[in-house]
């Protein structure tokens, strides 16, 4: 099952997203779950939130992954949004 996570981060949180994205990317990367991810950004192109593929056998599972993001635990986000996704192209 895939997941779009859409986040978006919290008015001035930069430094936060600056200061655990090391920690983001291995998580990222050892999960085993992503499909696909990158920040949005601003119109100055600065980070801003998140867009992550999850690729999850439930929502269940993906609520999970969402808990144990080291930008959630640091208080980033301002919402976290995750929706069934149906990958048509690519």
């Amino acid at each position: 099952m895939l997941i779009a996570l859409i986040a978006r981060d919290k008015p001035g949180a930069l430094p936060i997203r600056q200061e655990n994205r090391p920690l983001h990317v291995d998580y990222l990367k050892s999960s085993g779950a992503v499909q696909q991810a990158g920040p949005l950004l601003d119109q100055a192109g600065e980070m801003c939130g998140s867009l992550i593929i999850l690729d999850v056998t439930d929502m269940a599972e993906a609520e999970a992954w969402v808990a144990g993001d080291p930008y959630g635990k640091a208080g980033l986000f301002a919402s976290v949004e995750l929706i069934p996704w149906n990958r048509v192209i690519g």
